[in-house]
């Protein structure tokens, strides 16, 4: 009797303060997600008020699909320059602003502002600055790389992307960094400072091995941010041209929505999340145990 009592009491301090909070995550994220999963299995096209249970066979026309691995591999290079440049633009940055250089709160304050502007508006931005500025530039002082839009040619639009992604993720991975070099125990640089070590020697010998979980938390987020870009692909390059951008979550939205196969969308969204979360699991596996050996 005892331990019913006790049962109930709580549950109701768990329906009391987590129950609201519970019922909004399985209303906005658990039962959607299975929906959408079952959604996969049918031919719905997004509109149609009747569609019908047609098992597995969106899955195989996925595996099929050329265009949807071009884009994932096109997503895979996108993330891989963009984690490398992003952390080393951003470590560099937190070295050097909590190195005592005056205005260090200013300067943190202004790297950290283009992580607030919306996706839109930042390739918006970009897209006048690469296809209007860097031209106008690029005539003015002839400059061969700059004299003609990047946007336009397939081999570099590719690099605009990841050029407004560093500049947008950089100062919010910043200040991850500086976090963990304000945390380090300054024992340990004083040691090395006595025994003669220079900046590089203490840099890759004691700093980086003391900020690896720094290193896992910002390469988790890039990594998930990489993949789930939308917006600045959407406002900068609209996957062109000839869809050299066009990175994995334009492409299933297209799918989906424009070309009105829904069923086979909802498949590629699903095949992309297993694929995004082995990556992003196997990641974190092997960071945390590099940062155990550190």
């Amino acid at each position: 009797m005892d331990t019913a009592k006790s049962f109930l009491k709580k549950l109701r301090t768990f329906l009391i303060f987590a129950g609201p909070t519970t019922f909004v995550f399985l209303s906005v994220v658990i039962f959607p997600f299975i929906f959408g999963i079952y959604l996969s299995l049918t031919n719905w096209d997004g509109i149609a008020s009747a569609y019908r249970f047609i098992g597995f066979s969106n899955y195989l026309t996925v595996f099929q699909d050329q265009f949807f691995w071009n884009s994932f591999l096109l997503t895979v290079r996108y993330v891989l320059y963009t984690v490398v440049f992003v952390n080393l633009v951003a470590f560099a940055l937190a070295y050097l602003l909590t190195s005592g250089i005056k205005g260090e709160k200013v300067l943190r304050a202004g790297f950290f502002v283009p992580n607030l502007i919306g996706g839109i508006i930042l390739g918006l931005i970009w897209h006048f600055v690469f296809s209007r500025a860097l031209v106008f530039l690029g005539k003015s002082l002839n400059l061969e790389l700059f004299s003609y839009s990047w946007l336009a040619n397939p081999q570099k639009a590719l690099w605009t992307l990841v050029i407004v992604s560093v500049w947008q993720y950089s100062g919010y991975m910043m200040l991850i960094h500086i976090a963990g070099l304000v945390n380090m125990p300054k024992e340990v640089i004083e040691a090395a400072l006595i025994d003669g070590a220079n900046d590089g020697q203490r840099i890759i010998r004691i700093i980086l091995p003391l900020m690896a979980p720094s290193f896992v938390v910002s390469m988790f987020l890039t990594l998930q941010r990489g993949f789930m870009v939308y917006d600045v692909n959407l406002a900068l390059t609209n996957g062109g041209p000839f869809r050299s951008t066009e990175l994995i979550s334009m492409h299933v939205y297209k799918k989906a929505f424009l070309a009105q196969e829904y069923g086979i969308g909802q498949s590629q969204a699903f095949i992309l999340f297993v694929m995004v979360a082995a990556i992003t699991l196997t990641q974190v596996y092997f960071s945390k145990k590099l940062e155990v050996e550190m």
